[in-house]
């Protein structure tokens, strides 16, 4: 019975060891794998430190990069630089079993440097609505939050249905998304913005364009002649460059009074509060179907 006994003991230790291992595929298509859910996390993103917190893993945040404001216990943080020139030695100082890193904000040569340094990097890139979901999931099983997780999950996935329920199958509202007015930057059709725009009936007018972020001249806007423009700028200030507009007063969006801002924080992060943003251009194209003559 003593040597039952001590078996039985030594396998549940065992089947605890492995149960406590974690392997995760990232956004990257790499294998994230951690012996343990991870306890000193870094955040490399914005919208990173914003849905770890979101996954139930705000506690075991240590260090985020400029602009992680949100949740506001984020701001209490220790900073490692910028997601553009994050700060190696503070993110190494501050001994992380966990980065979590965006694939096209951080340099790689950071990523490659962590990694060649033995520290588990799990890479994001929200490409698309659904992502937002998925890779809060993921975050959940890398730190051990997977219930708060999957209710965060499944929270966003009603809420985007519903939105998609209400507005997808409206007539369609040509627009042109301004990123920044100095130089002219838009969205192309893989950014996750232009599916944002789709959700809510609209049609971007630079969606054929390749790229994230490409740049458009004014004769190119002037020529597509949207019945909206969106703009975002910096924060929640309201825009600079949105009134630009108002002297081309030939182009649908002026002539009807159609110039709309977003915050940036609501359109420009893939978090769950993207669909605050999108209630909001949803409700704004639906102004804009309302002033059709």
């Amino acid at each position: 019975m003593v040597r039952w006994g001590w078996i039985f003991a030594l396998s549940c230790l065992f089947g605890s060891a492995v149960q406590a291992e974690v392997t995760v595929r990232d956004d990257s298509g790499a294998e994230v794998r951690l012996s343990q859910p991870a306890r000193r996390i870094v955040s490399l993103a914005p919208h990173a430190t914003e849905n770890l917190y979101a996954a139930g893993a705000g506690a075991r945040l240590v260090g985020a990069v400029d602009y992680s404001d949100f949740p506001e216990a984020a701001l209490a943080l220790p900073r490692v630089g910028g997601y553009s020139r994050p700060d190696l030695e503070a993110v190494l100082a501050l001994k992380p079993d966990l980065v979590v890193a965006w694939v096209s904000g951080n340099p790689p040569v950071v990523v490659e440097k962590l990694r060649a340094l033995g520290v588990p990097v799990y890479l994001t890139q929200p490409d698309r609505l659904e992502d937002i979901a998925n890779g809060i999931e993921k975050l959940g099983r890398l730190a051990g939050s997977e219930p708060e997780a999957e209710k965060a999950a499944a929270r966003f996935r009603q809420r985007l249905a519903a939105l998609r329920g209400r507005h997808a199958a409206r007539p369609a509202v040509p627009l042109f998304y301004q990123v920044w007015h100095q130089p002219l930057l838009t969205v192309g059709g893989g950014q996750i913005i232009s599916e944002v725009i789709r959700l809510c009936g609209g049609e971007n007018v630079f969606a054929a364009l390749p790229g994230k972020a490409p740049a458009v001249s004014v004769e190119a806007i002037l020529a597509a002649n949207p019945e909206a423009i969106v703009a975002s700028g910096m924060g929640r200030d309201a825009p600079v460059g949105l009134e630009r507009w108002k002297p081309w007063s030939r182009m649908k969006a002026v002539a009807r009074g159609n110039l709309f801002f977003v915050p940036s924080d609501l359109l420009q992060r893939p978090t769950p509060r993207l669909l605050d943003g999108a209630e909001q251009l949803c409700g704004q194209l639906e102004t804009v179907r309302g002033r059709r003559p």
